[in-house]
């Protein structure tokens, strides 16, 4: 979480690397190692929380344990949650470090004061959760830190057997012009040769390079070592486990792979819709309904969660993974498609960006501006009852850029469509700062002078709402209507 990571992971670096190298640290990877006394402790800098979520997605377990970095100033920021709930769901212990405590408004207490809120409890309030303070900048703290990181290890007894074929994740891959695929890897068991035959996911290779993360080229990686490796036929996927076999079965296995694969998208079985809840707890699929949750208010976060999760019994429980004031984000979808969630917002739209990327993950994503709808629906979906009967379908987005007073007509919204288009039947919702603020119908739609039955994206019309004159500049007017969806069988419906 951006409270001074990166400058805790160079202060890190500096302390415990020889001066002769600190010139060479350049950053190939984004992992990296240091020595404290006897142990080697690897470092992966997530860019934020996607990456770490993509890699959840693909069932991959990089990390042993998680440092939440906090601010002391700042304190526990939705950021911080986030970051909080997706150690909890990947089931990693979890350290945290308050950074900037040498700053005179420093208040570690406050912090955690706030994490107990988050079912994080320091030790020394009697809970499991060590923090430690640091000061990235005056170098305080830091070899604590890199203490209880040993003494946790120790304590989870993580070890590995350097005597055995490679075993572990790829971080990252992308394409090098000058040397074709290039993946970072890390290794998590075993010890990788240069020359060793290894299949990540669908795609296997020779390993014709090793470097390392001082940007060396090293002959051979341990347990916990991060490397880049070149050589692979094709990009593995962030996230894919890989290992080392002989040369005829990673052929086979990785054209296996990429069939199945292909039937995997075919089927998108992890993506699931509510009305497919019953079935699946009927067929013993599902013991859990994952929901990530968000609002416009604290208040209606709160209520809604716990009635949602009151409505567990034997058969599922329902969790709320993630709750968080605000519009839908990217990273909402990201981490439900990773934890087969549902996505429920309650007076909040989802921004464009996620809208996008939730069509293309088949994410479940519910809308809601009554709270009982939300609880009625979840319990319908339980009992089997929830029919599917109308979708909304979004026409268009219209963005306000004028107000005017009509006598006798009331406030028309001088607008500009951005996307999609307006028209005359459609029923509207009055959109401001992301937060639904009113829902209705439209009353006129007008071209200059001229009624019209619909605008185009690129176009300014005066849009007039039945009963509604508090627009202001900047508000966003989205179009859409509601179609009855066909019911079809269970049969009909794969696929």
């Amino acid at each position: 979480v951006d409270h001074g990571k990166t400058s805790l992971l160079d202060a890190i670096r500096q302390t415990n690397v020889i001066a002769s190298e600190a010139g060479g640290i350049t950053q190939h990877i984004g992992a990296y190692q240091v020595d404290v006394g006897e142990k080697k402790i690897t470092f992966l800098d997530t860019p934020g929380h996607e990456a770490f979520t993509a890699m959840r997605a693909r069932g991959a377990q990089i990390t042993d344990i998680a440092i939440l970095v906090v601010a002391a100033d700042d304190g526990v920021m939705p950021q911080t949650i986030e970051a909080i709930n997706h150690g909890k769901a990947a089931n990693v212990p979890i350290i945290v470090a308050i950074n900037k405590i040498d700053k005179p408004v420093a208040n570690p207490d406050r912090v955690k004061q706030e994490l107990t809120q988050y079912g994080l409890v320091p030790e020394d309030w009697g809970g499991d959760t060590i923090c430690v303070g640091v000061s990235a900048l005056k170098r305080e703290g830091i070899d604590d830190l890199l203490e209880m990181i040993t003494l946790v290890a120790e304590m989870k007894e993580l070890n590995a057997n350097p005597n055995r074929a490679a075993k572990g994740t790829v971080i990252e891959a992308k394409l090098d012009k000058g040397r074709g695929p290039v993946a970072t890897v890390l290794v998590q068991n075993g010890t990788l040769n240069q020359g060793d035959t290894v299949i990540a996911g669908d795609v296997s290779g020779k390993i014709r390079v090793l470097v390392n993360d001082k940007g060396k080229n090293v002959v051979k990686a341990g347990p916990s070592e991060p490397v880049e490796i070149v050589g692979f036929d094709d990009l593995p996927e962030a996230g894919d486990i890989f290992y080392v076999t002989d040369e005829k079965t990673a052929r086979q296995l990785a054209g296996k792979r990429h069939e199945f694969r292909r039937e995997q998208e075919l089927r998108k079985d992890q993506r699931f819709k509510l009305e497919d809840l019953f079935a699946r707890i009927k067929e013993g699929e599902i013991k859990e309904l994952n929901i990530v949750l968000k609002a416009d208010v604290h208040g209606s976060i709160e209520a809604i969660q716990n009635s949602l999760e009151r409505l567990s019994n034997d058969e599922v429980r329902v969790k709320v993974i993630h709750s968080g004031v605000g519009a839908i984000s990217e990273s909402d979808v990201m981490l439900a498609s990773a934890s087969g969630a549902i996505i429920v917002g309650f007076n909040v739209r989802p921004d464009p960006i996620a809208k996008r990327q939730a069509e293309r993950e088949e994410v479940d994503l519910r809308l809601y501006r009554i709270i009982y709808n939300i609880i009625d629906d979840v319990k319908k979906a339980m009992e089997g009852l929830l029919e599917p009967e109308y979708r909304e379908v979004v026409l268009g987005r219209a963005e306000v850029r004028a107000t005017f007073k009509v006598p006798k007509v009331g406030v028309v919204a001088g607008s500009y469509v951005i996307e999609g288009k307006i028209t005359r039947n459609s029923e509207v919702r009055v959109i401001r700062d992301n937060v639904v603020i009113f829902e209705g119908k439209i009353e006129s739609l007008k071209r200059f002078k001229d009624d019209v039955r619909e605008v185009l994206t690129d176009f300014e019309c005066g849009i007039g709402i039945e009963r509604y004159n508090d627009l202001k500049e900047g508000d966003v007017i989205e179009a859409f209507t509601n179609e009855q969806i066909k019911k079809t069988t269970t049969s009909d419906s794969v696929g």
